[in-house]
Parts: structure tokens; C-alpha cells; sequence
């Protein structure tokens, strides 16, 4: 009973994943989002929402990300996005 219990849970955990993934989108409104909140000026210049507008969605299954020129600019996974702090 154990066994099939963690079984169980852990196809549980997986689809929830899948389900919960963030969208295209979800990440694109984070980036917006967060850029917005670093630095007065990026929000003044739209730097946010060109970042969201040029960057690019890929998607795990279980987890997404996107990049900017080949550099990962926010994950995601469980329906949250975090976006990385962009150093020059």
C-alpha cells in the first residue's frame, strides 16, 4: 500500500507540473514586471517590455524558461516565474 501511495503522489507532483507550467506569456508579464521594479529609468524607457517583447520561450514540459542573445532571462516551474538579475 506504501508503494502505491508514493506512486501515487509522485504522478500526482508530475502533472501538476505540466498543468501548472508557466506560459509564454506568464513570463513575459514577470519580466515586465520585475524590470519595472529595478530601476525607475528601465521602467520609464520600456526596457521591461522590449526585454518580454525579444525574448524568446522555451518549455520543459514541467518547467519553462526564456532567453535574451542566449542568456536565460527568468524560469519557471508550479505556475511561478522568477526572472534573473540581468548583469551587463
Amino acid at each position: 500500500m506504501s508503494k502505491l501511495l508514493s506512486a501515487a503522489a509522485g504522478a500526482t507532483v508530475i502533472v501538476l507540473a505540466f498543468v501548472l507550467n508557466p506560459s509564454a506569456e506568464q513570463h513575459r508579464t514577470k519580466i515586465k514586471a520585475v524590470i519595472a521594479e529595478r530601476s525607475l529609468i528601465s521602467k520609464a524607457l520600456g526596457v521591461g517590455a522590449l526585454t518580454a517583447l525579444v525574448s524568446t520561450y522555451s518549455s520543459l514540459g514541467v518547467a519553462s524558461y526564456t532567453t535574451v542573445n542566449g542568456r536565460t532571462v527568468s524560469i519557471g516551474a508550479f505556475g511561478v516565474v522568477y526572472v534573473r538579475e540581468l548583469s551587463p
